[in-house]
């Protein structure tokens, strides 16, 4: 069956002008962003860039060929044409079919022919690579990319006639997906690249897309609370739902590939290629049933995968409510307690809280009630956990912060037409007065980043941690007749009227990153609005916290060197990044396969190293180590950044009774900080 040519339909014409419209209106850039040729060459670029963004199908004759579109586009859009973009959506579905018949008659030849000996290497990332010339160009690029595909499953055990028989099948659903290809996928497509163009958090959704947000935001469809996107060919994971399934099993995590997927005890079903909605609808199922995946694991890029098994749950409300618990210490002779509150979302219960219930579930009402419960069991001082809190309502963020503070503005937010409003908490009283400390990682973004600023700002407790993902936009629904538009319809600053957009917050006291930062983070996203600032507002400051920072910083740098599991920390960091850096996978066998021992042998050993220090028997194998993967959430000793934490925080008690203490009788600062 040859691809057939699509073109735009009735209803989409009206659902682009109206989309049109509305950026123009609605949009926090709109101003910024006229529909213009500057804009339209914009769109091209972003266009190509989804189509084709490792430079695989297109040649530079086809590129050439589009360039007339690149000033086109701004005037069919004002007047709700869209055969342009048709036109280049079907000239690219044409070079996938290509590829795909091209891979099934390299597949028919057979596979004994490839050389795993010869010293080849295959570029990872192509973003930046100069489009191949012509067929013969892309002939090249794809043996290699074949070759790959082969290779890692030779690593993984499987024999050249499975593998034959695995890919082929593979290639040929991508066919009969590439075939089977709707007018809707291609005008979704092209929006959205219109739309990015403002920037990557607004977003077209179609009808079925729509329903698929619907659900993920109410939580009312049960599976296993990941967020995925298309990345090239594969589904990735952006993020784990606090509470989810998955978060709980500790065995997927951002950037996480997922190349096959099976039902129970069922077959696996490989999703290389897939649309990223069919692989969602895999993934889903009924409570209590088991979904098995097949993943590759962040910065193995080319390496071994390996199966997974979560079993389905519905995430309820309950479930990522603030939780607490209580760490005791043993410091400067004493013993000392500080309570730990985890807020994994910031989380509201809209419909109780509509009906008028006083008693309706949200963040800062179960907060308030952990705090006093926390305040009986005479904790010495208190550490708001936000680690991998992505965020939530704007609201509860704000209302949290008046928690911490008397009274005073919490939030600045700055909507398309520039106007600014404060938000402020005005009741002059806290739940809790003593000292704090907020724990913040490369996954704390939006509402977590406006509290753990305020805090900073107001001096009012110590950041400790990584640098945050750096959200500082403000999205709105806007339902259209055919589904649903995402737009960002403001900014939200910090009371010192700097931005969290981009830069988020840089903790006073930092902790190893052990987060991809390429990958995860505002910064990495492709057009994500800068970081600026604006007037601040007015707000009081304790002035208690900065003059004490230089001392924790040494205090904790000493402690951390010798730490075994902050050695062991430094070492997956810098590890991370060294991978992060490679730039080529080797095609050859003994290479790979080298690189997979090293990499191998380079875990146990760290693992061991650390399992040492603790006093715990060593692990013989690296299998050994994958069925004994460190669970930190069984005990909150075993966390030893929230242990350091803890101590920082009992540092800087010391530290504040000591200044006290000098100022009375006359003492410098500088005299005590080095006692």
């Amino acid at each position: 069956m040859p691809v057939a040519t699509l073109s735009p339909l009735d209803v989409h014409q009206q659902t682009s002008l109206t989309i049109v419209e509305q950026l123009r209106h609605a949009h926090y850039l709109a101003k910024d962003r006229r529909l213009n040729d500057q804009l339209s060459s914009r769109i091209f670029e972003k266009y190509l860039a989804m189509l084709d963004g490792g430079k695989a199908y297109f040649t530079q004759e086809d590129v050439a060929a589009l360039e007339k579109y690149r000033y086109e586009l701004d005037d069919a859009l004002r007047h709700g044409k869209l055969e342009p973009a048709f036109d280049i959506f079907n000239n690219f579905q044409s070079r996938l079919v290509n590829r795909l018949e091209f891979l099934l008659a390299e597949l028919n030849r057979g596979l004994e022919s490839l050389d795993f000996e010869a010293h080849e290497a295959l570029a990872i990332d192509r973003e930046h690579a100069p489009w191949p010339a012509n067929d013969a160009g892309l002939d090249v690029y794809w043996r290699k990319r074949l070759k790959a595909a082969v290779l890692s499953m030779v690593l993984n055990g499987k024999e050249l006639e499975e593998i034959q028989t695995l890919l082929t099948k593979r290639y040929k659903n991508r066919l009969r997906q590439a075939k089977q290809t709707k007018s809707e996928d291609a005008f979704q497509l092209y929006v959205n690249a219109f739309a990015s163009t403002y920037d990557p958090h607004t977003q077209y959704f179609s009808p079925r897309t729509s329903r698929n947000f619907n659900i993920n935001m109410s939580l009312s469809l049960e599976g296993i609370g990941a967020v995925l996107r298309s990345e090239d060919e594969y589904t990735s994971v952006v993020e784990l739902v606090p509470a989810g399934p998955a978060d709980k099993s500790g065995r997927l995590s951002p950037s996480d590939r997922i190349i096959s997927v099976g039902q129970g005890a069922g077959p696996l079903i490989d999703v290389v290629g897939w649309p990223l909605d069919d692989v969602v609808e895999l993934i889903r199922g009924p409570k209590g049933t088991e979904v098995r995946l097949e993943i590759i694991p962040k910065g193995a890029e080319g390496g071994t995968s390996r199966v997974i098994a979560i079993t389905r749950n519905r995430v309820q409300l309950e479930e990522q409510a603030a939780q607490k618990k209580v760490l005791t210490f043993d410091h400067g002779g004493e013993t000392q307690k500080i309570g730990v509150i985890e807020i994994p979302t910031f989380y509201v219960d809209f419909k109780a809280v509509q009906q008028g219930d006083p008693n309706a579930k949200s963040t800062t009402r179960d907060v308030r009630r952990l705090i006093s419960e926390l305040k009986s069991e005479d904790v010495d001082g208190l550490v708001i956990d936000l680690r991998n809190n992505g965020g939530g309502s704007l609201t509860e963020a704000e209302t949290l912060t008046g928690l911490f503070i008397k009274s005073g503005p919490t939030v600045l937010v700055k909507s398309a037409d520039r106007r600014r409003a404060i938000y402020s908490d005005n009741d002059n009283k806290s739940a809790w007065d003593g000292p704090l400390a907020v724990m913040v990682n490369r996954l704390s973004a939006s509402a977590s980043e406006i509290f753990a600023g305020a805090i900073q700002d107001y001096e009012r407790g110590i950041i400790i941690g990584s640098q945050t993902f750096g959200k500082g936009t403000v999205q709105t629904l806007i339902p259209l007749n055919r589904g649903q538009l995402k737009v960002t319809a403001g900014k939200f600053y910090r009371v010192s009227g700097q931005s969290t957009q981009h830069q988020g917050i840089i903790p006073d006291i930092e902790f190893p990153e052990v987060y991809d930062v390429e990958r995860i983070g505002e910064s990495s996203l492709d057009g994500a609005m800068q970081w600026d600032k604006i007037d601040p507002t007015t707000y009081p400051r304790s002035r208690q916290i900065r003059p004490l920072l230089a001392e924790l910083q040494a205090r904790h740098d000493e402690r951390s060197a010798d730490d075994p599991d902050f050695r062991y920390l430094r070492a997956l960091a810098l590890r991370s990044k060294e991978n992060n850096g490679r730039t080529h996978l080797s095609l050859n066998e003994a290479e790979r396969r080298k690189e997979k021992a090293d990499d191998d042998a380079w875990r146990l050993q760290v693992e061991n190293t650390l399992r040492s220090a603790k006093g715990q028997p060593a692990l013989e194998s690296i299998e050994a180590l994958d069925d004994e993967a460190r669970d930190t959430d069984e005990d909150p000793n075993k966390d030893a950044m929230l242990r350091e934490t803890g101590t920082i925080l009992l540092d800087y008690m010391s530290l504040s009774s000591q200044v006290a203490t000098a100022k009375l009788s006359g003492t410098t600062l500088s005299t005590v900080a080095v006692n």
